[in-house]
C-alpha cells in the first residue's frame, strides 16, 4: 500500500501538521487504526504531563553503556537497557 503525506489539524492547538508517508507506514505496521489527533508539539506536552508525577531513575544501559532514565527502580540481577536497545530487543523477540 502506497502512502502519501497528509496535512492534519491538531485537536489541541488547531494548527496544521504533517502526517508523513513514513509515519503512516509506521502506524500501519504497528496496527494503529487512528491517525494522530495532536501535533508533535502537543503530543510531547501531553506525554510530559502524564509523566510529571513519575519518579525516574538513572541507569547505564547494559548493552551500549549510555546513560538512560527509566521509570522503575532497577534490580541488580537484571539488565536494564536504554530506549533504543530495549526496542531492538523487543523487535528480535
Amino acid at each position: 500500500m502506497a502512502f502519501t503525506d497528509k496535512t492534519l489539524v491538531c485537536k489541541e492547538c488547531g494548527e496544521e501538521f504533517l502526517f508523513s508517508a513514513s509515519e503512516q507506514e509506521f502506524y500501519a505496521e504497528k496496527g494503529f487504526m487512528n491517525e494522530p489527533a495532536r501535533c508533535p508539539h502537543c503530543r510531547a506536552i501531553r506525554k510530559q504531563q502524564r509523566n510529571a508525577g513519575r519518579e525516574m531513575f538513572s541507569v547505564v544501559c547494559a548493552e551500549c553503556g549510555q546513560e538512560a532514565q527509566v521509570p522503575f527502580k532497577p534490580v541488580n540481577d537484571r539488565p536494564v537497557y536504554c530506549r533504543d536497545c530495549f526496542n531492538r530487543h523487543q523487535a528480535q523477540a
